[in-house]
C-alpha cells in the first residue's frame, strides 16, 4: 500500500496553505489538500501546485477518484484541469468525480477545448482512453452530497462575497469527521456544522499583519482590503469558532499572510490562544495531520 493511502490511517495533508493566487520567492503555494479517510483519498481544492503536492505525499495520480472544489476563485481551481490531464498521462483509466459550484463544468469543457489536439493525439498515438469520458462533473449544493461505502459528505454555504456558490465541507467515515471551512467570513452557523469534529481546518488572517501586507501588494485603492475584511476570517475569530464548535483540534489554513518574514508563529499564537487552548496546527505546505489523535 502506498504512503498516501496510509495503511488504513486517517489524515489530512495541507498541500498549499497560502491565501490568494499570487506566488513570490519564498512564499507558500495556493490552496489544496489531500484527505485520507475511511480508505478513500479525496482532493479538496486544486490551487497551483496541487499535482506536485499530491505526488509529494506519495499518491499515485492514477488513483484519483474524487475531487471537491469549494468555490471559483482561481487559487482554488486553477490547476484542476492540469491535474486531471497529468493523472491521465500517468495512467488514469478509471472515472473521477469532480464536485464543485456552477461554473466548474464550463471550466472543464474550456480546458478540454484548449487541449483537444494533445488529447486526440495521445489517444491515437499512445492508446489511451478518452479523458473526456472519464471525468464526471457534479454541481455542488448545500446538504448531503455523498453517502457511500461508509463515507458521508455534507456541504453548507458559507460567506465569501461577492461569490454566492461557496461552501464549507464535512467529511465523515470510520467514526471520524473533518470539516473544511472554505474561504469565509466569520460565520457562526459553521460552529453547528462542525460541531464535535475531530479536526476543523479553517482559513485565517493575521489582522496585525494586514497593514504591512496591503502596503506591499495593494492595488492602488482599498478594494482589496475591503474584500479581506468582508470575506475572510481573522485568526482570533477562527479560534472563537473552533471553541463554539467544540472541535477536537484546529488547523489554520489559507493563511493571509503566509510569507511575511516580519510575522511568525508567535504572532499567530498571540491571536489564537486567548480564544482557543486546544490542539492547534499552524499550516505549512506539506503538513500532514493525523485524524483522531492528539496534536
Amino acid at each position: 500500500m502506498s504512503r498516501a493511502t496510509g495503511g488504513g490511517e486517517n489524515w489530512v495533508a495541507l498541500l498549499g496553505v497560502k491565501g490568494g493566487p499570487a506566488i513570490r520567492p519564498g512564499s507558500a503555494l495556493p490552496t489544496s489538500s489531500l484527505l485520507a479517510l475511511g480508505g478513500r483519498l479525496i482532493v479538496v481544492d486544486c490551487g497551483l501546485g496541487v499535482t506536485r503536492g499530491l505526488v509529494g505525499q506519495g499518491m499515485s495520480l492514477s488513483a484519483l477518484e474524487m475531487i471537491f472544489i469549494t468555490h471559483l476563485h482561481s487559487d482554488h481551481y486553477l490547476e484542476l484541469g492540469p491535474l486531471l490531464h497529468t493523472a491521465w498521462t500517468a495512467g488514469l483509466k478509471t472515472p473521477v468525480r469532480v464536485f464543485g459550484p456552477e461554473g466548474v463544468a464550463q471550466y472543464w469543457q474550456a480546458f478540454l477545448v484548449s487541449m483537444q489536439a494533445d488529447i486526440d493525439l495521445r489517444m491515437a498515438d499512445e492508446g489511451r482512453p478518452d479523458l473526456r469520458a472519464l471525468i464526471q462533473i457534479h454541481v455542488l449544493e448545500a446538504g448531503l452530497v455523498v453517502v457511500e461505502s461508509g463515507l458521508e459528505v455534507q456541504a453548507m454555504r458559507n460567506i465569501h462575497p461577492p461569490l454566492v456558490e461557496t461552501f464549507a465541507l464535512s467529511f465523515a467515515a470510520d467514526g471520524h469527521r473533518v470539516v473544511f471551512s472554505g474561504d469565509t467570513a466569520f460565520h457562526p452557523p459553521l460552529a453547528e456544522f462542525a460541531h464535535g469534529a475531530d479536526l476543523l481546518i479553517h482559513e485565517a488572517m493575521l489582522e496585525t499583519a494586514l497593514d504591512a501586507l496591503f502596503a506591499r501588494i495593494g492595488n492602488g485603492d482599498d478594494r482589496l482590503r475591503r474584500h479581506w475584511m468582508r470575506a475572510h476570517t481573522t485568526a482570533q475569530d477562527a479560534a472563537r469558532l473552533a471553541e463554539l464548535a467544540g472541535v477536537k483540534a484546529l488547523a489554520l489554513n489559507h493563511l493571509i499572510p503566509s510569507d511575511d518574514p516580519g510575522f511568525g508563529k508567535a504572532d499567530w499564537l498571540n491571536a489564537v490562544r486567548p480564544h482557543w487552548q486546544g490542539p492547534l496546527h499552524l499550516g505549512h505546505d506539506g503538513m500532514r495531520i493525523a485524524i483522531g489523535t492528539a496534536a
